[in-house]
């Protein structure tokens, strides 16, 4: 290269160096623009189409629009021409949508046949009928789509789905994740007539390769049900009952005997969560003991889970493989036998709640705690108000420093003891900023409104991790994150 050519290049460079205005966003090739508009939601799409024609070409590019939701009250788009969104299925989502959500008003004969046709990728789907008054008419109903992955059904109390179901039974043989909503959250104290609004009978007869099934707050749903899950489910892994106030547990034995894949059994009201249940200590060593690698157990409130049932699941090696378990509240729990259970499984533990335990001082915690080497979610501590207070104060700094210590994938920590109970003084800070730099994947640690909270609130923020600190009025920690089937239990 000649001097004069050198001489242009420096210049050229230092032109643009000079005048870095000269690039800007409209500049920028189609791929990355796209790229940075996929992290504005729909409704911010829908405005930034109005800036420019390249931009509203790019808005409603259909890799924007993967994951439909059109329910407003849920953060989704809201429809008020239901031909107009005909029209778009094709043009604008087509063979790109994987996800959709619909409100009772969209659940039409025009739009389930022209997703069917226009969207054969879609794999999750979401029908609210939770609003609905009446069903729309489908007897004209000639195809649905027929490869989903994931179907979420949001019942009414008075809206019979069988006018619909016998439509599209024989399109749910690829679904693996079955969730129906029931109406607890919005039942009343007063006794109201519950009907049996969908057939699960027949739901279970044309999915035969359910791996999950989710019952939440089905009102009428009732042990028969539960029996109906256990035959011809042989793919079933997790069965959830959160908040179905009929079922008693009669068929829990059946269910577990017959399908051998089960992993996570919910019944809040394996992994197993039997939160505030009245099982007795013989149902809770029959059920457990038959469980034989217990990944997940939570059985917080349970006045029946003893020692002796403890025991008995680390005496028959159930116990092996768990990797969650929430113990908060179990007041016929011995100091003696939890310790000897973290002792035993401590090390291979990322998750564990054990709050509500009055006798658990800092002592135990601060021998037991460098036991938790892989721990990322824990609870200690108790609220103000339960059992009886402790008569000597907590130093909470040794606890800090030991899970600073010893814990270093530590993610949520709950710390429940309220300030008259903890000791602190100006040197805590230190001790602060040992848990902020050695746990660097700490997203959460939740403490008692007061001093000591305002200190180590002001720590994070000026370390500008302004969101980290919290207090248990506001937010709740739980292991349920560490269910292997998390992702497939969530819906709306």
């Amino acid at each position: 290269m000649t001097s004069r050519a050198k001489g242009r290049g420096r210049n050229s460079i230092a032109a643009v160096s000079d005048n870095p205005s000269s690039l800007t966003f409209a500049d920028l090739p189609a791929k990355l623009m796209i790229k940075v508009f996929s992290y504005l939601s729909h409704s911010e799409l829908c405005r930034i189409c109005l800036v420019s024609k390249r931009w509203r070409e790019l808005a409603y590019d259909s890799r924007l629009w993967t994951n439909l939701r059109l329910r407003p009250e849920f953060g989704g788009l809201s429809v008020s021409n239901v031909s107009q969104f005909v029209d778009l299925i094709g043009s604008r989502f087509s063979t790109a949508l994987r996800s959709i959500d619909l409100p009772c008003e969209l659940i039409t004969v025009p739009v389930l046949e022209e997703i069917a046709r226009q969207c054969v990728n879609l794999r999750y789907m979401t029908l609210d009928f939770s609003k609905a008054m009446q069903l729309h008419d489908y007897n004209d109903l000639v195809d649905f789509p027929a490869n989903l992955y994931y179907l979420c059904v949001c019942l009414s109390d008075v809206i019979f789905m069988e006018g619909l179901m016998r439509k599209i039974y024989h399109c749910l043989s690829t679904v693996q994740v079955l969730h129906l909503i029931g109406t607890f959250e919005q039942s009343s104290e007063e006794e109201e007539e519950i009907y049996e609004v969908i057939n699960i009978s027949k739901i279970k007869a044309h999915t035969p390769n359910l791996r999950v099934v989710n019952l939440y707050g089905v009102m009428f749903v009732d042990d028969s049900h539960v029996e109906l899950l256990s035959f011809n489910c042989v793919h079933l892994e997790c069965v959830a009952l959160n908040f179905c106030i009929k079922v008693t547990g009669s068929s829990l034995k059946s269910l577990l005997e017959k399908c051998k894949k089960i992993k996570t059994l919910l019944l809040h009201h394996c992994e197993l969560d039997i939160t505030s249940t009245e099982l007795s200590a013989n149902c809770l060593e029959n059920v457990l003991t038959r469980i034989r690698s217990l990944e997940y157990l939570a059985v917080g409130y349970c006045d029946f889970f003893t020692d002796a049932v403890m025991e008995k699941l680390m005496e028959t090696g159930n116990l092996r493989e768990l990797r969650a378990i929430d113990i908060s509240y179990t007041c016929n729990l011995s100091e003696p036998v939890i310790g000897k259970f973290i002792k035993r499984y401590g090390p291979q533990l990322l998750g564990l709640m054990l709050h509500g335990k009055p006798l658990l001082n800092e002592f135990f915690w601060t021998a037991n705690i460098p036991l938790l080497k892989n721990i990322k979610i824990c609870t200690l501590g108790q609220r103000d108000g339960w059992y009886f207070e402790l008569n000597t104060k907590v130093h909470i700094d040794q606890v800090i420093n030991a899970f600073a210590s010893h814990c270093p994938k530590m993610e949520r920590l709950e710390i429940q003891w309220d300030v008259a109970t903890i000791r602190f003084s100006h040197k805590s800070g230190k001790f602060i900023d040992d848990i902020r730099t050695r746990c660097p994947f700490l997203q959460s640690l939740t403490l008692a409104d007061g001093g000591y909270y305002e200190m180590a609130n002001s720590n994070f923020e000026r370390a500008q991790r302004s969101r980290v600190v919290r207090t248990f009025n506001r937010y709740a920690t739980s292991i349920v994150q560490l269910l292997s089937c998390y992702g497939d239990l969530l819906f709306n």
